[in-house]
């Protein structure tokens, strides 16, 4: 917020965490509130576990509090999962499939990427094995070499 009480920064934390539960709703077309709620927590605790340094911090910084208190409580992996890996590793810890794994990974991805920005997502997935851009929702890149 700047002195005048505006938000300065487009990616701000403005979004509170019922309206992103209510996002995830209505774009994983999930029956329940309850529904996006638990894919939110999962797919954010997941994601905490691949995370470190300042991306870490800074997409905290832009989640609403309940999400990145959950993001933030998970201690990082010494080497994060590849992105199947993490869609396996997701369906094992929700008793899910790995289709339904993949789709809560994408819907979460999807709403996450919006608050965090174009910028922070790129950064984010520089840190990360292949196969997260996918569930990003972008074309996963072959590095040339």
């Amino acid at each position: 917020m700047s002195p005048q009480g505006t938000v300065d920064d487009s990616h701000s934390t403005a979004m509170a965490f019922d309206a992103m539960v209510e996002h995830v709703r209505c774009e994983g077309a999930y029956e329940t509130r309850d529904q996006a709620e638990q894919a939110i927590r999962e797919v954010l605790g997941g994601l905490g576990r691949q995370l470190v340094g300042d991306e870490r911090v800074a997409l905290a910084a832009r989640l609403p509090v309940e999400a990145a208190l959950e993001f933030t409580a998970q201690v990082p992996r010494p080497e994060p999962l590849t992105g199947f890996d993490f869609v396996s590793d997701l369906a094992g810890r929700t008793g899910g499939t790995p289709a339904t794994a993949r789709w809560d990974a994408g819907t979460v991805f999807a709403v996450l990427a919006r608050l965090a920005g174009e910028d922070l997502v790129s950064r984010a997935l520089a840190q990360l094995p292949s196969g997260y851009a996918l569930l990003f929702g972008r074309a996963e890149l072959a590095s040339a070499g």
